[in-house]
């Protein structure tokens, strides 16, 4: 993993980050790179993201998963909450290989930031600026390594997720992360490593910030769209899935659907492909990783290393 130029700041998850951090069209150094208490999102979480990972493949060269993909959510998720982003959609893919290239970082996780900055205040932002950033930090298994390996606990959350009309899915709004940090930090205090969440009718929705899959009889199934993010590694792992001849189905999943499972995985930038080995104290499959899972991590880990030429066109170069 790469790192950044001199002693670097401390990042998101406690490892060393990169010095330079790009905001609204020039690059700045870390300390510099701040806002004022009265920022509009600070206050109100109006604001959208993506995440997206760089990885440093098997030819020693470094690029960016589906990075065109990420823009174009970024770009929907504002228009989605009325946020008009002041630079081309070029700027920024371009911006977000330029703050890695600065950092020195050979693999790593980036965060484009849209938010309403200072200057108005109440629920209406008025003509207030809207604010770009991208950051770059090292970031390894979001879950733990033993967590892809083995396969993690989770629990199905007390918090409901979303209703669509009330929290819309398709896009990566700041504030509506609120009911995933409450899901997450119950099942931590609980024990667990994740939460399961389902949505308002009692349906399996996401996990605190992963799509689903469950495993039965050989096949894939996966909540469908309205009530999920459209994840851009969930619709990865759907088409490895079928290129290899396993079956994908969207469907509505019961609680009792996880339960009776072979086996059950998230997916997401973050988590990559994390299977859970036990849900609600109760085993799932063999308890361990399964088979279709496992594949599918393999088939996805190669993807990204370069080694799938079927799908290069998936990787943007540093």
């Amino acid at each position: 993993m790469g790192e950044g130029k001199g002693e670097g700041k401390k990042g998101a998850t406690g490892g060393v980050s990169g010095e330079t951090i790009w905001m609204d069209g020039e690059f700045l150094p870390w300390a510099d790179a701040t806002v004022h208490v009265l920022t509009h999102t600070l206050h109100y979480g109006l604001g959208v993201f993506e995440g997206i990972r760089c990885y440093k493949g098997a030819d020693g060269r470094s690029a960016v998963f589906r990075l065109p993909e990420h823009v174009r959510r970024l770009y929907e998720s504002a228009h989605i909450n009325l946020l008009e982003i002041p630079f081309e959609r070029d700027v920024v893919h371009e911006a977000i290989l330029e703050t890695l290239r600065r950092n020195g970082l050979e693999e790593g996780y980036v965060r484009p930031l849209v938010f309403i900055g200072d200057g108005a205040m109440g629920l209406h932002p008025g003509d207030n600026k809207i604010r770009v950033s991208i950051v770059a930090w090292p970031w390894g298994s979001y879950l733990g390594e033993d967590g892809m390996k083995r396969g993690i606990r989770a629990k199905v959350s007390t918090f409901s997720r979303h209703h669509v009309n009330a929290k819309m899915t398709n896009g990566k709004t700041c504030g509506d992360y609120v009911n995933s940090i409450l899901a997450k930090r119950e099942a931590l205090l609980d024990g667990f490593d994740e939460a399961i969440m389902l949505d308002t009718q009692g349906l399996v929705s996401e996990a605190s910030g992963e799509n689903v899959f469950v495993v039965r009889d050989g096949a894939v199934h996966t909540p469908p769209l309205y009530s999920v993010l459209d994840g851009i590694t969930r619709a990865t792992v759907i088409e490895l899935a079928r290129e290899r001849d396993i079956p994908v189905v969207e469907r509505q999943l019961t609680r009792d659907d996880l339960y009776i499972a072979d086996e059950i995985f998230l997916t997401g930038t973050a988590a990559e492909v994390t299977p859970i080995r036990e849900l609600d104290h109760r085993r799932i499959g063999a308890g361990k990783r399964g088979p279709v899972a496992e594949a599918l991590q393999a088939a996805f880990f190669d993807l990204v290393a370069g080694k799938d030429s079927k799908h290069q066109a998936w990787l943007s170069f540093l």
